[in-house]
């Protein structure tokens, strides 16, 4: 069985080298990897707050979140700062 992996983003330069270095380095044999970008889907941004994401860019990995590297907060993200 597969595992889930989601690469959450907004498209920031930081978000953006990540993408390319990290989504197709995951072997496809063991994960399903899904790439989330926010400013393609601003409505998936609760889902990646409640799986523990508070940065981006990040991984959920079968349920538990990896923050690569500090491009922006949720909070940014959702225009509060």
């Amino acid at each position: 069985m597969k595992s889930n992996a989601i690469f959450y983003h907004a498209g920031c330069s930081v978000c953006a080298s990540a993408e390319q270095a990290l989504a197709g380095a995951l072997d496809p044999a063991r994960y399903d990897v899904e790439v989330v970008d926010f400013n393609d889907a601003p409505e998936r941004i609760a889902e990646a707050e409640a799986a523990g994401v508070v940065s981006v860019p990040a991984y959920v990995i079968d349920g538990q979140p990896f923050h690569i590297n500090f491009g922006a907060s949720m909070a940014a993200v959702k225009g509060e700062e």
